[in-house]
């Protein structure tokens, strides 16, 4: 049932577990003490990372046949870019406007999936040739 579900949907659904993965991670390291939102926010990504990278590679662009060889470094590249606007779109956040440190984050994290959805269908996880 779950190999049924389009590309799309199947992105929303990796994407939420590895933004609930990152935006967790977060929370955790912000509240516990040990980080300040943005330094936590790196170490969020990076975690999130791993469960983003395995699911759209064994899910969400399986199909498009890009062995993980391939894939794994063009989606560092995409997700580093992804990264790169979040953690600067944070930091302007974090600045400017007077709301909690986790809503800016999950406001940041839905900003930036799209981009990152159209990049990894395109080229991340396209196979050589295609």
């Amino acid at each position: 049932m779950l190999r049924s579900l389009p590309p799309p949907l199947r992105f929303i659904a990796v994407g939420c577990c590895a933004a609930a993965v990152h935006w967790g991670v977060v929370r955790l390291l912000v509240e516990a003490g040990w980080l300040q939102p943005l330094p936590a926010n790196v170490l969020g990504w990076m975690i999130a990372f791993g469960v983003s990278f395995a699911g759209h590679a064994l899910w969400t662009f399986a199909e498009h046949g890009a062995p993980w060889q391939q894939a794994l470094p063009r989606f560092l590249a995409v997700s580093a870019a992804g990264f790169a606007v979040n953690q600067g779109a944070y930091a302007l956040a974090l600045h400017w406007l007077p709301w909690r440190y986790d809503v800016l984050l999950a406001g940041v994290l839905v900003a930036v999936a799209a981009g990152t959805y159209v990049l990894g269908k395109l080229w991340a996880f396209r196979a050589a040739g295609r």
